[in-house]
């Protein structure tokens, strides 16, 4: 090897510049993949090298027998394979990290020629490396073969061979366990065998059970596994193996097998139970595994098995003690939460039986589920405050995750139990309420209520008689902790919709959500609360409208979300009293407003004016009075109010009003793209809210927008243009404002796009999002003397060349509306050089590709065949990988497809991986 390669590995590994460890590598990289990698790999092995050379040298060899196969010659297989072996038993007293490469380059080749030019190749390993006369001691021997055979199986799962090869050396190497599995039971029941070789053992099961091996084949190792769960230094890789063989899909057909199993598990209690009393976490939770991968893995099949029906139900009260450990998650433990999955499935099965059937295992497991419920309850209680404070701010978050992990889960189970569950969970928060002989602690309470919450969130509940129960007691709980007044405000938002078909109960609780309103603590779930009242409750709030406005005018970290509740309550009013409303409650932030537009821009005053900007974009968000209906007459349906019966639009109103505001506000913020975006979000809200309403504003957004536009274009001025053309573009009386802001904007980019739009990528996407909107909603705007329409088009073929896939996408987008035959044949040859099909076009974007070609096809076939042809005329292109004759079929499949886009896509997805050299791999499968 030369003297620049040792260098080049010098600089790899000890050189502290990281810029010249990049360059090194990628020399080195490609010394990898050189012809001469198959002579210095070997010198570099040579004994005098230092481990992190021997290691590169290895490395190099896996790399040319896993990726270039090809290169070597058949007569020299046999040779590379005795060097193989020669250099691993070697290498078995040395470096064990060059020890693994080794393994790993004799593993490929051996992938590459089983089983018809090796047959029997493992068993030749097993029977090389038993050998005396190989070089190392036995010991070294017997760890650097099982080494080998551990990697032999990990190689197989990672290797490019075709689909098919794979298919064939995945059988023979499932014929080879006969040969493995006897060396493993071997090493691990003898008693001499060091813990190392033992630990190796359980790694090689866990690594050949990938590999389909039957359980019923290796159901006696399996069971020697259990026997070393007592050995705590063997105790982690044992449960992986246990829980690779149970877990793996094909057990299942070996029904025997995993009746064997059952008992195994179930002895493994008293091990469990002494671990949870003395705190042993890693014990614990190891079992826990074992249990779960078992029970969820394979319910249906021991479900099946009527006769052992004890052992299974003893199972799942196993995987019960699991869920209820004791403590709390995830400080205490962390355990119960693998359990969470296995009552889904085991619900699932019961279930699915027949009618006959699931009578008779629910009158078994029903009360298995009633307890589940209490013992998830139980979990869900949050500690002691002062155990709690102590809890660092992750751990509060696992807790919180937990919790909704545990509220799924009730939701879920509710399925099975139905109202029963419900008058369960009210009775015993009744229970609590009403005993003041024995004060429960508050995380009793708190718990049913969220048990109660985790269900009314999801399952309608409009016909539970538990209901006004609920809301009876909930005035009555002593609510002195932040944790149950959150409960509390969430529960009721949970029943915000059976308040609407009850709104006389609403005096009850919405005392409660105002009051909450006022503490900092309990923002999130009071403004919450709010706004879910409002939005189902808001014709019956008309009564409590100002005192809920007068009291929503606090600070609050979730102020959006209250303009929301205020836009969604207001909706409700009168015209003349929404006006009214909105005067009390927007004139301060206005007058905040006029004040911060006069100042000299700096930071603190943008933060401002964004935080009053986005206040009275959510408001608008809401407030749509068009929704509203009418009371009628009994006997009548209600009727939708058209604006033209309720006067001009309260938001319309506003917005006029402080339109020259904004318009100042903008003189100075122009350049700033975030403020720009604040005032864009205004008008797109109240336009996605109002649609036709917002009519009486459209030529005065329109002028305002391209003044905004020209001075300086911005992204977000695109997407509020492109809003207006899909609303108003098709309306006669609004087409001429629309129609020059579309030319005004679509003139201005066209400037960018000479100057050079690579440093606008997002101007870019927003811009061909605009045409294919205008091109779909209304193409008459293409028709205007005053728009360059072959220049669009040149836009968007250079748009087909920016690396950001989204823009790529919308590029295509506006390809594939009404393309027709516009597209110049001049620009074909440019799209195709960045369409590529087979190039370096990400393979997200090949869909959109293919749907271009299908619409060219369908709409201009002569012209796409002369395109096509004269495209992929010149030799490697679109990649060197393909053929002539390829590129003439591919041609001639997209021509034939006239309607099925679907298999368009099929055929660009296959020229592509023929064109990226990828046909017939492990990629292209997963493709």
């Amino acid at each position: 090897m030369s003297p620049l390669s040792f260098q080049a590995l010098h600089q790899l590994y000890y050189d502290p510049d990281i810029e010249n460890k990049n360059v090194a590598q990628k020399w080195l990289m490609q010394a990898q993949v050189s012809p001469q990698a198959w002579q210095f790999c070997w010198a570099l092995l040579s004994p005098e090298k230092v481990p992190e050379i021997q290691y590169f040298g290895a490395s190099a060899l896996h790399t040319k027998i896993s990726r270039y196969w090809g290169d070597i010659p058949a007569e020299q297989y046999d040779s590379l394979k005795t060097q193989l072996f020669a250099q691993i038993a070697h290498f078995a007293s040395g470096s064990k990290m060059v020890l693994t490469r080794l393994c790993v380059a004799l593993a490929s080749l051996a992938l590459n020629v089983m089983p018809d030019l090796w047959p029997g190749a493992v068993a030749e390993m097993v029977r090389a490396f038993q050998e005396e006369g190989v070089g190392a001691d036995g010991r070294a021997r017997c760890l650097a073969l099982l080494e080998l055979l551990t990697v032999l199986p990990e190689e197989f799962q990672t290797s490019r061979l075709p689909q098919a090869r794979k298919g064939r050396v995945r059988e023979a190497l499932a014929a080879e366990w006969a040969s493995v599995c006897p060396l493993l039971r071997q090493l691990l029941r003898q008693p001499e065998s060091p813990g190392t070789v033992k630990a190796r053992v359980l790694k090689c099961l866990s690594s050949w059970v990938l590999l389909d091996v039957p359980l019923s084949e290796s159901e006696a190792l399996v069971e020697d596994c259990f026997a070393v769960l007592t050995d705590p230094e063997l105790f982690d890789a044992a449960v992986e193996a246990i829980v690779n063989a149970i877990s793996h899909p094909d057990a299942q057909r070996h029904v025997s097998s995993l009746l064997k199993l059952v008992p195994q598990v179930l002895q493994r209690q008293d091990q469990l139970r002494e671990a949870v009393q003395s705190g042993d976490m890693e014990t614990s939770h190891g079992i826990c595994r074992i249990a779960v991968a078992l029970g969820e893995n394979h319910s249906r099949v021991l479900l099946d098995q009527v006769e052992n029906w004890h052992s299974f139900l003893a199972l799942v009260n196993m995987i019960m003690f699991c869920t209820g450990i004791p403590g709390h998650y995830p400080v205490n433990e962390t355990t119960s939460s693998l359990t969470l999955t296995f009552w889904y499935t085991l619900q699932d099965d019961i279930m699915s039986f027949d009618m006959e059937k699931q009578a008779a295992y629910l009158q078994v497991y029903r009360p298995v589920y009633f307890q589940l419920v209490d013992v998830l309850l139980h979990k869900a209680q949050f500690p002691t405050e002062e155990e709690y404070v102590s809890w660092s701010s992750d751990e509060k978050e696992q807790f919180r995750i937990y919790r909704v992990d545990i509220s799924d889960t009730l939701m879920y189970v509710y399925e099975m139990l139905g109202a029963e569950l419900l008058s369960s969970l009210y009775d015993k928060l009744g229970r609590v309420l009403t005993n003041a002989e024995q004060p429960t602690p508050w995380q009793h309470t708190e718990a049913l209520l969220y048990g109660l919450q985790s269900i009314a969130e999801t399952i309608d509940v409009s016909y539970s008689d538990v209901i006004p129960g609920l809301i009876g007691f909930i005035p009555r709980i002593n609510v002195n902790n932040v944790q149950l007044a959150d409960t509390v405000m969430f529960t009721i938002g949970a029943l915000a919709e059976w308040l609407s078909d009850h709104p006389v109960m609403l005096s009850s609780v919405l005392p409660m959500v105002l009051q909450a309103l006022g503490n900092p603590d309990l923002s999130v779930s009071s403004v919450s609360t709010l706004k879910k009242i409002c939005r189902e409750c808001k014709y019956d709030l008309i009564p409590y409208a100002a005192n809920i406005v007068a009291v929503s005018q606090v600070r609050c970290s979730q102020c959006m979300w209250l303009m929301q509740a205020l836009g969604f309550l207001l909706s409700a009013l009168p015209v003349e009293e929404i006006l009214q409303n909105l005067h009390s409650l927007i004139t301060p932030y206005i007058q905040q407003l006029e004040k911060l537009a006069d100042e000299t821009p700096n930071p603190s005053n943008k933060v401002a004016i964004i935080h009053i900007l986005g206040l009275l974009s959510n408001l608008f968000t809401t407030l749509d009075i068009s929704k509203k209906e009418e009371q009628s007459e009994e006997g009548v349906p209600p009727v939708k109010t058209s604006p033209s019966q309720l006067g001009p639009n309260p938001v319309v109103v506003v917005l006029q009003q402080v339109f020259a505001l904004i318009h100042t506000i903008l003189s100075k913020w122009l350049n700033d793209s975030q403020v720009v975006e604040a005032v864009c979000a205004i008008f797109e809200k109240s336009v996605k809210t109002l649609l036709s309403d917002f009519a009486p504003m459209v030529s005065q957004l329109s002028e305002m927008l391209g003044r905004m536009y020209s001075t300086v274009p911005q992204a977000s001025a695109l997407e509020l243009t492109r809003l207006m053309v899909h609303i108003f573009a098709s309306e006669p009386e609004h087409f001429p404002p629309i129609k020059t802001l579309f030319e005004l904007v679509t003139s201005v980019t066209l400037s960018i796009f000479q100057q050079g739009p690579r440093d606008h990528p997002d101007i870019v996407d927003s811009f061909m999002q605009l045409q294919a909107q205008a091109l779909k909603r209304k193409p008459d705007l293409f028709l205007s003397e005053n728009l360059d329409v072959k220049a669009v088009y040149h836009c968007g073929l250079i748009s087909l060349e920016f690396p950001e896939s989204p823009t790529v996408k919308s590029t295509c987008l506006f390809y594939v509306s009404k393309l027709g035959c516009v597209v110049m044949s001049q620009l074909w040859a440019r799209w195709c050089r960045r369409m590529a099909i087979g190039g370096q076009s990400p393979r997200s974007l090949m869909e959109q590709f293919a749907e271009v070609l299908f619409c060219l096809n369908k709409h201009c076939p002569t012209l796409l065949a002369m395109w096509l042809k004269e495209a992929l005329q010149p030799p490697d292109f679109p990649s060197p990988h393909v053929s002539a004759e390829q590129k003439d079929n591919f041609a001639e499949q997209i021509l034939r497809e006239h309607v099925n886009k679907r298999r368009v896509k099929e055929i660009v997805k296959e020229f592509t991986l023929v064109c990226r050299g990828l046909h017939g791999t492990e990629y292209a499968a997963g493709y």
